[in-house]
């Protein structure tokens, strides 16, 4: 499972504001957004083919981080991660990237920032439109690999060859615990218990977040470029370093629900 991160947004489970016309599917949205093609990737996407002159590409660095795994920067050209947007239809140069552990889709990216665990051997970073195609140049999806060791790297280049939240009341914060402070969250339909706080923290605190949700989803935390996949009635754990000062919102990706605010000082 995969810790994804993305840029401090202000609800990237809000409304989409690029959606296809009525009475036609998000794949079926073209236009001067490329082809639409038969083939899909190895993950059952459709292929969104464009001209290679112009087309969106990756490349990744990683680097080993302090708690376990890798930071990768995910070095995208002509293209931009568009969180807000993500369902509507498939724009030129905009959506998200998608995750491939060892061969495995584990997660999305909405930003140039993902940690990966450790006890990853490869990860592929595949470029997706917001109607979840896949950009593609020459019937090849627009992507990159790199292999994961324990000092930092660079994955070779691989485009393809030739919403407003309402302020949280203060609850009490978590009591600490030896390895920092765990805070408990549960999810039921549209409703988290406890009821969404500030948590205030230290600079250089750890924080664990511990999940239980009634359905599948993704938990993000703004600013530190960190997600965690949600299972249905499962427990998901997420434990970051508060090391930037700041408010940081904690939400759902798909149902766009605010868990907490992080306050760091």
């Amino acid at each position: 499972m995969l810790a994804v991160g993305a840029a401090l947004l202000a609800g990237c489970g809000g409304r989409p504001t690029t959606h296809h016309k009525p009475g036609t599917s998000h794949q079926e949205a073209t236009g001067g957004n490329g082809t639409l093609l038969t083939a899909r990737d190895s993950t059952g996407h459709r292929l969104r083919e464009v001209p290679a002159a112009g087309a969106p590409s990756v490349r990744l660095e990683t680097r080993p981080d302090s708690e376990g795994g890798w930071n990768v920067h995910l070095l995208v050209e002509r293209f931009r991660f568009t969180p807000d947007s993500t369902g509507g239809a498939a724009l030129p140069g905009r959506g998200h990237a998608r995750l491939l552990v060892d061969g495995r889709e584990t997660a999305r990216a909405y930003g140039p920032w993902v940690h990966v665990p450790a006890g990853a051997r490869a990860l592929t970073v595949r470029l997706h439109a917001d109607d979840h195609t896949a950009w593609a140049v020459a019937g090849h999806p627009v992507e990159a690999t790199v292999r994961l060791a324990a000092g930092p790297s660079t994955g070779a280049t691989a485009p393809a060859p030739p919403a407003p939240t309402t302020a949280p009341t203060p609850t009490p914060t978590p009591a600490p615990t030896p390895q920092g402070r765990t805070l408990t969250l549960t999810i039921t339909g549209n409703s988290v218990q406890p009821p969404p706080s500030r948590v205030e923290l230290k600079e250089g605190e750890r924080l664990t977040l511990q999940v239980t949700a009634d359905r599948a989803d993704t938990l993000h935390v703004h600013g530190y470029d960190r997600e965690l996949p949600l299972t249905a009635g499962r427990t998901a754990t997420l434990t970051l370093t508060a090391d930037r000062t700041g408010l940081f919102e904690v939400e759902t990706h798909e149902s766009g629900l605010v868990l907490t605010q992080l306050v760091v000082r």
